[in-house]
């Protein structure tokens, strides 16, 4: 048995037979045949520390250099072990690049540079985001498993820093003055560099499945337009079987697009409710207009709306604010509360509250916003400005991590080397 790490190799005739179907027979073309090339050296660094050792290299004029002890230990295409990498993309989810090398190096005795966890970390989160787009990730259960059957979906855009071209022009010329003062050359690939955003900020969209005591959740965030969170709203609830599911329903903040793309990619939902809190906030909002801010009549106000809307519907709040049209002359707080009556009559199927609460729904999209928060928690520190497809690919492992995915990714990494 060859061991590598803490990773024995069980079967190495298997791996000795699939690494022979890369060199022809010998009584093929002359071309074709393999040239030693010798023993040459490498590096690979595992989570026991750095394993350096010599191999025999062979080349051909048709198929080109082939190592078959690379390929055998399973380092083709890595100079990283898979647990490396998984502790530096677990280090990497709440702490920026430098605080995570100077941990890993602390905790895990590997000395690894902030750059090197950096581009681990991002080829990492492409292969995630590679597999999520060929829809070859999948939450791991289905309606049948969730709580009483139900499963409950929300949507949300979320705001991201990202980095301007002109600040990709700046850095630049900083990094150039740098080393043309250190003397140094740069060590950069020769290819075409990476625009910047159009835009200091750039929404990214949430979409999150879950039932109702939160024991099974799943969440994917994307940096494409409604079109593009709209097919990934169908993939999931495909994977979930959402149709045999008992209840099945929405909650969010009721934004056009996102109503609009359940109605197209999940028509069999039950019922698509606005988030009663974000509701609230509306009505704040308009009784700090009528009244004083903090005052004892906006608080009154407030909660007799509410409770109107909360035991009897949106209806009857509706008929409330048509007598306080009419007993108001101020313009500014008569359009304040026509823009409250336009909002809650655009959504008045959204509102049924008491209808709601009586099939024991869920009316806030608090896990919603929570797994907006989770998901964007490393792309919004300090000073921090990405490029777009760093950060998608980040955001990518942060959701397999809160939709309870980390170990079974992993594994499954594990079982494909």
């Amino acid at each position: 048995m060859l061991n590598f790490g803490k990773r024995p190799i069980k079967k190495p005739l298997a791996c000795w037979i699939k690494i022979s179907r890369l060199f022809p027979p010998r009584r093929s073309h002359p071309s074709l045949r393999w040239k030693n090339k010798g023993r040459q050296k490498t590096s690979h660094m595992t989570i026991n520390g750095r394993l350096e050792f010599a191999r025999t290299v062979f080349w051909n004029e048709d198929c080109g250099t082939v190592v078959p002890m690379d390929i055998l230990l399973g380092i083709k295409a890595n100079n990283h072990s898979l647990g490396t990498r998984e502790i530096c993309c677990r280090e990497s989810l709440n702490n920026a690049f430098i605080p995570a090398s100077e941990n890993i190096k602390r905790l895990a005795q590997l000395d690894i540079s902030s750059s090197v966890v950096r581009q681990i970390v991002e080829q990492q989160g492409f292969r995630l985001l590679r597999a999520q787009h060929k829809n070859q990730t999948h939450p791991g259960f289905k309606a049948e498993d969730c709580t009483d059957k139900t499963i409950i979906t929300g949507t949300d855009g979320v705001m991201v820093p990202l980095v301007t071209q002109q600040q990709k022009l700046r850095r630049r010329k900083t990094q150039a003055n740098k080393r043309k003062k250190e003397r140094r050359k740069s060590t950069a690939k020769a290819s075409r560099p990476c625009k910047g955003s159009d835009g200091p900020y750039k929404e990214f969209k949430i979409v999150a499945f879950y039932d109702k005591d939160k024991t099974h959740q799943y969440v994917i965030g994307t940096s494409g337009n409604h079109k593009i969170a709209g097919r990934i709203m169908r993939q999931i609830g495909r994977r979930l079987d959402i149709s045999d599911a008992k209840r099945k329903y929405s909650v969010s903040d009721g934004a056009a697009w996102i109503l609009r793309q359940y109605n197209v990619q999940l028509p069999m939902l039950d019922e698509n409710l606005l988030d009663f809190y974000l509701f609230r906030d509306h009505v704040t909002n308009a009784s700090h207009i009528l009244f004083c801010e903090g005052s004892k009549e906006a608080l009154n106000w407030k909660e007799k709306m509410m409770e109107a809307v909360k035991n009897h519907g949106s209806l009857v709040m509706l008929d409330r604010l048509g007598q306080c049209l009419a007993e108001l002359k101020d313009d500014e707080k008569r359009g304040e509360l026509e823009n409250l009556r336009d909002y809650v009559g655009k959504r008045i199927s959204m509102t049924d509250y008491p209808y709601f609460l009586d099939c024991g729904y869920d009316i806030g999209s608090g896990p919603t916003e929570s797994f907006c928060g989770c998901l964007t928690k490393r792309l919004k520190g300090s000073g921090m400005r990405w490029d777009r497809d760093n950060a998608e690919s980040v955001m990518a492992l942060a959701s397999i991590y809160y939709s309870n995915q980390w170990d079974k990714y992993w594994k499954s990494k594990h079982k494909a080397a």
